[in-house]
């Protein structure tokens, strides 16, 4: 592959190409109850469903902005989009697809990835899934994967309501609130008891109308003894106006059953990612998070682990980019509800340009979790002195029998390390690459095959031409 020399050689047009709207469906701008009820009239949804949505819309209204964090000021409902409709129903053949849809996946690798080492993949244009499809032979194992308004209206209806917001719940924060009003579009996947998916199942999620946001739900449920990889990807192009993001992923890991998430979120730097997603641990279960949050211009995440069960496990790996113009608080939070249950933590950050990464860390440890252990390491680098990284970790232990541990580490790139390099011939952006590409290295490891080669190219991106 040609060695890139300049920004110019690697820009985001990968991602910041966008589609004219064609005869799309918007509802108005705002948030009113009147817009909700068009929204779950154009789901056709169940009546439990609609109830649901006009509560968790009064929820909302009653609910307060979160003043700890990154400002959000920029953000107005009144002015975002909350359901926005291509000129497409979701097809199972990827040639039904509109070519102009067909193309900005094609654009994503998406197609590629299928057809090479996926199970199943499902596409989200905007507030709708435009392409769902699982292979036979993952389909035959009894493995369910859909979109969510099949599920919700189809054969699986009791077991998305026995689950839907009982895990986040619309009175979490308001803009679970908000997702409970206004959600559209994302997957169901039931895999199960005893079977094991070997290859990924994957969605992806664009965003492609100015000035609207995207709720899409995700709801697993990995049944006793069973194993998936979930893989989910999202990106937009780059707007000057605020577009929202406001998912919600809720994860169910049954008795001695394994689920890894990994997500990559390239968000152009207009986006307010706002997303929310947690996991239930059963007995012997494990939950894996493989996390890479490069885009958006604010983001507040922090996938959540419940260790339900005794001898459940959680691993959280994670890695934040925050570059000009970012505001990226991030981290994880991990309780500790029964004996022998284990959590490790493994984040890197990396901010430059003025960029500002918070790392926040929460692990609770129950006074019934006897025997439990926990480590949470984080790092941060910073590439300049008008960049920041701060590091808030919270540690609530309520039993003396417990094994926890925090590390963390702040630091700028060694100009001994860079003046080595130079000696052997490389040059200082090379050089800063190279250190920075080193210091993500564990995490990229973790990462899918195309992912990994994405944040790669990404903080190379980011790198060239512009010496720390």
């Amino acid at each position: 592959m040609r060695e890139k020399t300049n920004v110019n050689d690697v820009d985001r047009s990968m991602y910041d190409f966008r589609n004219e709207e064609k005869d799309v469906y918007r509802v108005k701008e705002g948030l009113t109850p009147a817009i909700v009820e068009k929204i779950s009239s154009e789901k056709h949804d169940p009546v439990w469903m609609q109830n649901f949505r006009l509560e968790s819309l009064q929820i909302y209204n009653e609910m307060k902005v979160p003043d700890w964090g990154p400002s959000i000021e920029g953000l107005n409902m009144d002015d975002i989009v909350t359901y926005v409709r291509p000129n497409t129903k979701m097809s199972a053949k990827w040639s039904d697809v509109p070519e102009d849809i067909k193309d900005t996946f094609e654009k994503l690798g998406i197609p590629q990835a299928e057809r090479k080492s996926l199970a199943g993949v499902g596409a989200q244009y905007d507030s709708e899934l435009v392409y769902h499809n699982v292979r036979e032979e993952v389909a035959a194992q009894g493995v369910v994967y859909t979109d969510m308004e099949s599920a919700l209206t189809g054969e699986y209806a009791d077991m998305v309501k026995k689950h839907f917001m009982k895990l986040v719940t619309p009175r979490d924060h308001k803009f679970a609130a908000l997702h409970g009003a206004v959600w559209s579009g994302g997957s169901f996947v039931y895999v199960p008891p005893g079977v094991s998916v070997e290859i990924p199942l994957q969605s992806y999620f664009r965003l492609n109308a100015p000035g609207a946001g995207q709720f899409e739900h995700t709801l697993i449920i990995v049944d006793e003894g069973a194993y998936l990889h979930f893989i989910e990807g999202c990106s937009a192009p780059k707007y000057n106006v605020a577009n929202l993001h406001a998912g919600c992923v809720e994860l169910f890991v049954g008795k001695n059953a394994k689920l890894r998430y990994s997500t990559i979120e390239n968000w152009s730097k207009n986006m307010y990612n706002l997303n929310t997603k947690r996991a239930l641990v059963e007995e012997g279960g494990t939950i894996e998070w493989v996390s890479g949050s490069f885009g958006s211009h604010v983001s507040y995440l922090y996938p959540m682990s419940v260790l339900n069960g005794e001898g459940a496990r959680a691993e959280f790996t994670g890695i934040t980019f925050a570059g000009k113009g970012q505001n990226l608080d991030t981290g994880t939070k991990v309780v500790h509800n029964a004996p022998k249950t284990t959590s490790y933590v493994n984040t890197k950050s990396i901010s430059k340009d003025g960029g500002i990464s918070t790392f926040r860390s929460s692990v609770v440890v129950k006074p019934q979790a006897k025997q439990s252990k926990s480590a949470v390491s984080c790092q941060s680098l910073m590439l300049d002195d008008i960049s920041r990284s701060d590091t808030i970790p919270a540690m609530d232990i309520r039993t003396k029998d417990a094994d926890v541990g925090h590390e963390a580490r702040i630091g700028r790139i060694s100009d001994e390390a860079v003046f080595y390099l130079m000696s052997r011939g490389i040059s200082e952006e090379e050089a800063r690459a190279m250190i920075v590409s080193g210091f993500a290295d564990n995490v990229s490891k973790e990462l899918p095959l195309e992912y990994a080669v994405e944040m790669n190219n990404l903080i190379r991106l980011e790198m060239k031409g512009s010496i720390g």
